[in-house]
């Protein structure tokens, strides 16, 4: 049997470049030589410079009209997509999940682990609040978007049982994963490059919010509050297909910045006040990286920030996704009587470096495998 696997990645789509991306970095610099499979890839966008010189294999959505801009709107094909790509030539299968990649078709002599983001929200538990978003489709289209979910978690569910071991980004996650899929997940949380971020000096006066701009995020609701507080100033840093709808609801005192690279998000992270981050999330990267930078977090606190923020010491965490319940939080913020230490901000953010990481994910696969061959699952044909 094979001592040393070939391994290859399956990523849901490479187009937009956030937490997910990172993780598939850092992955990368462990396994180098390891290609790439995805729905779409935009190799003009932000991830082609991740992944110049790397294979990256694409499935049939990848000729559509439009594709790498509009790939969402092919979310039907999706499921169908990932089951075309051919993997057989591999040892392990390692993808990279929060939409369809997990749903790959393993052969016998392949070890499947699915490295789970969180069980596709618009499929599952925020199903509801995508319903209720005024970007959802309207008339014979929501019924058509209705159906295509309503057969999308029939799929996820029978494609979660041809992973042979979950690994979760978080607590939270982890029982997503149980809740749905009734399998157990290993949590070993994201990689987070720490060293692109240090405490600044000095602040300045005002409020961050970074985040791609779709739904769930609940950019909107942010813009929202600090509209409604027009003696504080919000910077927005983020694309996405929210951004026209978003701008609209935003008062002078709040300016988007668009998509920032690595280091000048970092540099506004340093200066900033706070940051502000409003969405239901499976962990999120962006707090713990404001955290590096000595940068407290005003966070909605469930899901992924009860296991990043520490309320009261490394943040302020508001417990209704309202406008109210935000602008109360970053009343408590300013009103001083939280002494918010960089240094232990730092620490906290410690716990999440992407070294270690890499060093959890390396372990686990080569334990895996060994187990792996330990239970004597055949090899492929002309293999040793």
């Amino acid at each position: 049997m094979n001592s040393h696997p070939k391994i290859a990645f399956i990523h849901d789509w490479l187009v937009e470049f956030g937490g997910a991306e990172q993780v598939l970095a850092a992955l990368l610099e462990v396994w180098p030589e390891a290609p790439i499979y995805t729905i779409v890839y935009d190799p003009d966008g932000p991830c082609g410079q991740l992944l110049a010189g790397k294979r990256v294999v694409t499935s049939f959505i990848q000729n559509f009209p439009g594709a790498p801009r509009r790939y969402r709107s092919y979310l039907a094909f999706m499921p169908m997509a990932i089951e075309q790509l051919d993997l057989r030539a591999y040892d392990i299968l390692l993808s990279l999940s929060y939409s369809v990649a997990h749903g790959v078709l393993p052969q016998n002599h392949q070890l499947h682990i699915n490295y789970i983001h969180l069980p596709a929200r618009y499929a599952w538990h925020q199903f509801h609040d995508y319903l209720s978003y005024p970007s959802f489709p309207t008339g014979i289209k929501s019924w058509l978007a209705r159906l295509t979910l309503h057969y999308l978690r029939i799929w996820d569910t029978a494609a979660a049982q041809r992973v042979d071991e979950f690994v979760a980004n978080s607590r939270w996650t982890a029982q997503n994963v149980w809740r749905y899929y009734r399998r157990d997940a290993q949590v070993i949380y994201p990689p987070v490059d720490i060293g692109l971020f240090e405490p600044a000096a000095e602040k300045k006066d005002y409020y961050l919010s970074v985040s791609r701009l779709v739904p769930y995020k609940r950019v909107d609701l942010i813009v929202k509050a600090f509209t409604a507080m027009p003696e504080k100033r919000l910077l927005v840093i983020g694309d996405g297909p929210e951004l026209s709808q978003v701008r609209k609801l935003a008062g002078d005192n709040v300016q988007f910045l668009g998509y920032q690279p690595a280091p000048a998000t970092a540099q506004h992270m340093k200066s900033a006040r706070a940051l502000v981050y409003a969405a239901l999330e499976d962990f999120g990267i962006a707090p713990v990286e404001a955290q590096a930078c000595g940068t407290p977090v005003i966070a909605y606190g469930k899901a992924g920030a009860l296991e990043t923020v520490i309320d009261g010491k490394t943040g302020v965490l508001f417990h209704e996704q309202t406008v109210e319940s935000l602008i109360e939080a970053v009343r408590i913020f300013d009103s001083g009587d939280i002494a918010f230490n960089p240094a232990e901000l730092r620490s906290n953010a410690e716990r999440f470096a992407k070294k270690r990481f890499q060093q959890e994910m390396q372990s686990y696969i080569e334990s895996s495998w060994q187990s792996f061959l330990s239970a004597g699952r055949t090899t492929a044909p002309g293999r040793s």
